[in-house]
């Protein structure tokens, strides 16, 4: 199960992969930089403009390294990946579970209620530790207005209506959240509501930079445990979109890739400086940046955590694995309904 910790990102430009025996090896202008051996690795993630060899490719398909590639932005572009081992009666179940209205309703009230519940956690914790009174009015206020939505979620007759309260509780949620930014910082790291494709002020850059790695973690998660990642409940099918992907990282948009932003901000690892604004609007995370990113998240993946349903520490990178596992029980029948993992 650990091996979801192992997963080698390799942003620099021009940098070159490929294989030295059991190992990948990345070399820059032709000067070895890295070399890993090959059993150690779940998955390899490329920003940019990065080459990889035949070889190695090959090498990862036949040994279930997925290689995934990114744009430099951290968008995604593709995934590579040898033939699918999972479960087919696994699969046929999740098939069956998605044409399910009833199931389907119950695990995207679930999925919801998790993520509004970590996001909640976020802003009590910013209400408790703010200096100033009006913050603490007004996250607490916000908190609020999350949990009359968590109460909401059990009366939702359809898909349609789980998403109408997802989406309210989310806007109250976003207006709020440059109060959690210090206040020095906080003219620079404002933000009017979420934005993406493209991100239009510097949070939404960061937030979105690391939804796409928590994101890929999701994925990889999934396609672990033998389920498919384009079939999702609460989000819709469409072609190219890994909609249960999607489902499964709601509830840990807040408790990982929210508060880590924060935290990068707050502590003055990611400033001003780290961002380009391009034409039309767009604002982008710069490339050192983006290293410094992802070593915070790495690191982060690496802290434990008490997993409530387990009652045991677990490294929080092992948290989507840990998730998938209790979805693809779900959809199997040995659990009544899907458990999201709640933040303390």
């Amino acid at each position: 199960m650990r091996q979801i910790l192992n997963t080698l990102y390799v942003m620099t430009p021009n940098a070159y992969l490929h294989l030295d025996n059991d190992t990948l090896r990345i070399d820059v202008e032709h000067e070895k930089k890295m070399q890993v051996p090959l059993h150690h690795l779940g998955s390899v993630v490329t920003f940019g403009n990065v080459m990889v060899s035949p070889a190695a490719m090959h090498r990862c398909a036949d040994s279930g390294i997925a290689l995934v590639l990114l744009d430099h932005n951290g968008r995604f572009k593709a995934r590579l990946e040898g033939a699918v081992s999972g479960n087919i009666l696994l699969r046929q179940a999740q098939h069956r579970a998605a044409g399910d209205g009833e199931f389907a309703l119950n695990v995207a009230r679930a999925v919801i209620a998790g993520k509004l519940r970590n996001a909640r956690q976020v802003l009590q914790r910013g209400a408790r530790e703010a200096d100033d009174a009006d913050d603490g009015k007004c996250l607490n206020e916000a908190a609020e207005a999350l949990a009359h939505s968590i109460r909401n979620l059990p009366h939702a007759p359809d898909l349609d209506k789980v998403r109408g309260i997802e989406g309210d509780a989310a806007k109250a949620y976003f207006s709020v959240l440059p109060r959690l930014v210090r206040k020095s910082a906080r003219e620079r790291f404002t933000m009017d509501g979420r934005s993406r494709r493209p991100p239009r002020d510097r949070f939404n850059a960061l937030i979105s930079f690391l939804y796409s790695m928590v994101m890929n973690d999701c994925r990889s998660a999934l396609e672990s445990v033998g389920l498919d990642p384009q079939l999702g409940f609460l989000h819709a099918v469409r072609p190219g979109r890994a909609a249960l992907a999607l489902d499964l990282m709601e509830e840990f948009r807040a408790m990982l890739a929210d508060r880590l932003a924060l935290t990068l901000i707050n502590r003055g690892q990611i400033g001003e400086a780290d961002f380009q604004d391009r034409e039309g609007g767009a604002v982008l995370l710069d490339g050192d940046a983006r290293k410094t990113v992802v070593v915070a998240y790495q690191e982060r993946k690496q802290e434990e955590i008490t997993h409530p349903l387990l009652e045991a520490k677990v490294p929080i990178g092992l948290l989507p694995q840990l998730q998938a596992r209790f979805m693809a029980r779900t959809i199997r029948g040995e659990m009544e309904g899907y458990l999201p993992f709640l933040a303390k």
